[in-house]
């Protein structure tokens, strides 16, 4: 499931006219990169949801022509739970990648959605997310999201206190996680509170590049950075 129906507010004005998932950098965009990258992991259902400016989220999964990717459409945002609950007839019974369409991340010694794949147990997991270490995060101003503990179970960060790691908008979810769901729109954030509380959400660290575009000045930043083949900015003296 790619999560491509959102307004984008902090990415005004550019998103006034373009979704945020089809902004692009180095050449291609967020949405076209997890598209391929999930049919190169051979996905053989991707489906992508799309509410704002959802003809071009439409016309960018039709250029494709690939039978795999399939679009739910959304007459009114369902934020990213609501999306997720009302795509699980066609996602069916088994666990699922969840993707943020505008989550730009870059591989490490392995593609993370087979790393993610491999590091799935569904004895001890309802929910696998993949972080990033803030340390080696360029443009991340948050506090972070979690803390992590030997055994990969995540605890949600402390109010007011800065943690290690930061979700990077990918992860494995069991159709079970999503069980009885709020009516009518909802956050992702709820199942991840529900499988917290039993013990069952867990992180995998991100061993490559993942940057955070929350505004323009981040999308000039990650711009920068692979026009420049990924190297930090240097200044000059």
């Amino acid at each position: 499931m790619v999560l491509a129906a959102g307004r984008g507010r902090r990415m005004m004005p550019l998103t006034d006219r373009v979704p945020k998932p089809l902004l692009e950098v180095g050449g291609t965009s967020p949405l076209a990169r997890a598209l391929d990258r999930l049919c190169e992991a051979g996905v053989a259902r991707i489906v992508v949801n799309a509410s704002w400016l959802a003809e071009q989220i439409e016309a960018h999964v039709g250029s494709r022509a690939d039978e795999r990717i399939v679009v739910s459409h959304e007459p009114e945002p369902l934020e990213t739970g609501g999306a997720v609950v009302r795509a699980l007839p066609l996602l069916g019974p088994h666990p699922f990648y969840v993707i943020n369409g505008d989550s730009l991340w870059f591989d490490g010694m392995k593609c993370p959605l087979v790393r993610l794949a491999e590091a799935w147990d569904p004895a001890r997991m309802d929910i696998l997310l993949l972080l990033a270490s803030l340390v080696r995060t360029e443009g991340y101003h948050g506090t972070g999201d979690f803390l992590m503990d030997p055994d990969g179970r995540l605890e949600r960060a402390p109010e007011g206190i800065v943690v290690p790691y930061a979700y990077t908008g990918l992860g494995i979810i069991a159709p079970a996680a999503l069980e009885n769901p709020p009516q009518g729109p909802f956050s992702l954030n709820v199942a991840f509170d529900r499988a917290e509380e039993t013990g069952r959400l867990h992180g995998l660290l991100h061993d490559g590049l993942w940057y955070h575009i929350s505004t323009p000045q981040d999308l000039e930043t990650a711009r920068a950075r692979a026009g420049n083949g990924h190297a930090p900015a240097v200044p000059f003296f």
